[in-house]
């Protein structure tokens, strides 16, 4: 069964869910959660948001960790979430670096194309199946690759997106200071 196409959201991990790393975060002791992050995901799951995670991890193709440590981390922060009463519905990844030259590796749109096929089966609209569909990130890739499928660009200014808070964002783009500011827009709004 598929969620009413408002109520998913995309969500990417590093910088905005948990502390980035300028070194990768290579282990579940290093994947730290940011201040209120997992509150606010908790906060739109009760709300009944479906919640997704698309993740850049070329640090597997680095052999910085492995794909069990990567689940590690993913199960760490579904662990913390449990007992706020959140959850992430799907959490899809790429592992690959830019000179594989994948599909999904955002910017590219493939993981956007995954989760759509996923969760947006009966979308009518097969040309831009994310319209309407928020996707949060801290940097520039992270908001491409969902507005090339017609998402909503939320740039969150923990991780990277203090750096990037002044480039050419995607048009329509808003501006949050963290993942909880996100939420309680959104929470505003719906």
């Amino acid at each position: 069964m598929s969620p009413k196409t408002s109520k998913l959201i995309i969500l990417d991990r590093d910088g905005v869910i948990n502390e980035d790393r300028d070194d990768y975060v290579k282990s579940r002791d290093e994947w730290i959660p940011i201040p209120n992050s997992l509150d606010a995901i908790a906060l739109l799951s009760q709300a009944g948001y479906v919640l997704t995670i698309a993740t850049n991890q070329s640090g597997i193709a680095r052999g910085l960790y492995s794909l069990s440590e990567l689940h590690a981390m993913h199960q760490k922060m579904i662990d913390l979430l449990k007992p706020l009463g959140g959850r992430i519905d799907g959490i899809f990844f790429c592992p690959h670096v830019d000179e594989d030259l994948c599909e999904c590796r955002k910017p590219k749109s493939g993981l956007m194309q995954e989760i759509a096929k996923r969760y947006l089966k009966d979308r009518a609209n097969l040309d831009l199946p994310l319209k309407n569909i928020s996707i949060v990130g801290d940097s520039l890739r992270d908001l491409v690759a969902g507005t090339k499928l017609g998402a909503s660009p939320h740039l969150v200014l923990t991780g990277k997106g203090h750096k990037v808070k002044d480039a050419e964002l995607p048009e329509g783009t808003k501006t949050h200071a963290d993942l909880m500011a996100f939420t309680k827009y959104i929470l505003s709004t719906s």
